[in-house]
């Protein structure tokens, strides 16, 4: 019964920031600078995530040595996203690249 629970208040954590957003902006109209500024969300988030997870160990120190293969990924990834602007294309090329240079060539 606790997992239960558990599940149902992830779920309403979750559901939350999505929702009231959506409740506060329906009858009311977005200003442009929001819109601008909500452009450049996407993108810090995923830079967020691919600079931990490249450069961030578990004990949450920086790696300097021993990462080349992720290092070389995330820099194809970059090159890939400015190009095409695909986020589905980043991940995709992302996640093949890691498995190539990391678990199959050993870089």
């Amino acid at each position: 019964m606790d997992h239960f629970w558990l599940v149902i208040f992830c779920a309403i954590v979750a559901f939350i920031p999505r929702f009231f957003p959506l409740l506060f902006f329906t009858k009311r109209k977005i200003p442009e600078w929001f819109n601008e500024w909500m452009r450049f969300v996407p993108v810090s988030l995923f830079t967020a995530l691919v600079v931990k997870s490249v450069f961030i160990d578990s004990k949450y120190q920086i790696m300097t040595s021993g990462n080349l293969g992720m290092i070389i990924s995330a820099i194809l990834v970059g090159v890939i996203a400015y190009r095409t602007r695909s986020m589905t294309l980043s991940v995709v090329v992302g996640l093949v690249s890691v498995m190539i240079f990391v678990l199959v060539l050993h870089i």
